[in-house]
C-alpha cells in the first residue's frame, strides 16, 4: 500500500487490490498515475495539492476495485 497525507487526511491507495481502470487518473491526475508496464495506479505526491482531497475522495467512490481510501489523519 502506498499513502499520503494532507490537510487532515491520508490517502491509501491498495496497489494489489488494482484493476488498472484509470478512473483515479482522469479524477484526480494531479495525484494519481499509472505505471507503464501494467497500469497499477500510483500515487504521485505524498503530499496533496491544495483543493484534491474532494478530487481523491471522488476517485476513491469510483474506484471499481475499492483501492483507494481517504482517511483522516
Amino acid at each position: 500500500m502506498v499513502s499520503g497525507v494532507a490537510r487532515g487526511h491520508r490517502v491509501v491507495l491498495d496497489q494489489e487490490r488494482c484493476i488498472s481502470s484509470g478512473q483515479c487518473v482522469l479524477t484526480a491526475p494531479e495525484v494519481f498515475d499509472q505505471r507503464e508496464e501494467d497500469a497499477v495506479a500510483v500515487l504521485l505526491t505524498e503530499d496533496l495539492p491544495p483543493g484534491e482531497v474532494a478530487r481523491v475522495e471522488q476517485a476513491a467512490r469510483m474506484c471499481p476495485a475499492q483501492a483507494i481510501r481517504v482517511e483522516p489523519r
